[in-house]
């Protein structure tokens, strides 16, 4: 099953696609890879989701910010792939997780969009990743992820 066979089978619209707040691209292709900007979750009504995990956020709350943006980030790749079905495999995810100092779940809060990458492209959505906990975030987002996928 295509992956945009998987979006529709699991209910899921892209959200549209980002627009850089600054001097950068939100993704680029670069020969096969396709590489995004740190992008942070927003949810359906334009919403930064906002806090710190570990003080504002809880861990499910954290899962789901890191799923809306890495669909922000999906969004970003389609943007130069022209599709998302032409993403041949996912490479990297970096999560960086808004926390207290006291919070040491950052890598559960990047399996948030782990799963959902997994879901959508099978054992071609397994990627290598890094999920770091960070003092404060653009915006005070919880989460920003970046994207790295090799593409046709």
């Amino acid at each position: 099953m295509s992956a945009s066979e998987r979006l529709t089978e699991l209910d899921i619209e892209l959200p549209a696609t980002p627009v850089s707040l600054g001097a950068y691209a939100p993704a680029k292709r670069v020969g096969t890879q396709v590489f995004t900007s740190g992008q942070l979750p927003i949810d359906l009504d334009g919403n930064i989701i906002t806090g710190r995990l570990g003080a504002d956020v809880d861990l499910d709350g954290g899962k789901q910010a890191a799923r809306l943006a890495i669909l922000r980030a999906l969004s970003a790749v389609v943007s130069v792939a022209g599709t998302i079905d032409a993403i041949r495999e996912v490479v990297r995810v970096c999560v960086f997780v808004n926390s207290t100092p006291e919070f040491t779940d950052q890598a559960l809060v990047a399996n948030g969009a782990s799963e959902l990458l997994i879901e959508l492209f099978g054992e071609e959505g397994r990627h290598v990743r890094s999920a770091v906990g960070v003092a404060v975030l653009p915006a005070n987002a919880a989460v920003e992820v970046e994207l790295v996928v090799e593409a046709a």
